[in-house]
Order: C-alpha cells, then structure tokens, then sequence
C-alpha cells in the first residue's frame, strides 16, 4: 500500500501561479495512472488532470486546460500541478491519487487548500 503526501497550496491572487506537488512512497509510479481532483465548498468532488500509466498520455478537465499542467518525476516518485492564471473558481481542496491499472482501487492523499482571492 502506497501513501501520497500532498504539498504547495496557499493563497494567491487571481490571475497567479502555484505549484503542487504529491509525493508518493511505498510503489512505483511507473505501475500506476496518477492525477488530480479537486473538492470545492458545497460541491462534489471533480477530477481535473491525469496521466495514464501506459504511453504516459495527460488528461485535462475543460475548465483547467491551458493553464494546469501535470507532470511526474519517476526518479523522484511525485507528482506535479502546475496552475498558472489562476481564477477564484479554482478554490478548492486539491487532492492526488494513484489508481491500479487492474483493479482500478484509487488511493488518495489528505489535499492541500487552494485559495484565490478575487
């Protein structure tokens, strides 16, 4: 069983940039898909950005691309997001998962608060 580690949210002004990172120990994240949800106030939550554990192919949510980024660093075992132009919309608990591409079972992380202040 993996744990995943999340860190870099803050505060920020709209239009602003941050980058978080997940960092992942006890497997290998060459066997597993990886990516990003997000959970803001009163709603449910949304899945934004992923990798494939295959041919490595990205995913982003409609309302992120073009300004997110997701990356991984094999060597290092983590997982990046990088959000540039941030809007107050992107407030939210961001959290990262791992998901085995045989059972299909994700493990989280506990989140990171981003907030934007408009």
């Amino acid at each position: 069983q993996g744990r995943l580690v999340e860190s870099g949210g803050g505060l920020v002004q709209a239009g602003g940039s941050l980058r978080l990172s997940c960092a992942v120990y006890g497997i290998s994240l060459d066997d597993y898909a990886v990516g990003w949800f997000r959970q803001a106030p009163g709603k449910e939550r949304e899945g934004i950005s992923c990798i494939s554990s295959g041919d490595g192919s990205k995913y982003y949510d409609e309302s992120v691309k073009g300004r997110f980024t997701i990356s991984k660093d094999t060597a290092k075992n983590t997982v990046y997001l990088q959000m540039n132009s941030l809007k107050a919309e992107d407030t939210a608990i961001y959290y990262c998962y791992y998901q085995s591409i045989i059972t299909g079972n994700r493990s989280w992380g506990q989140g990171t608060q981003v907030t934007v202040s408009s």
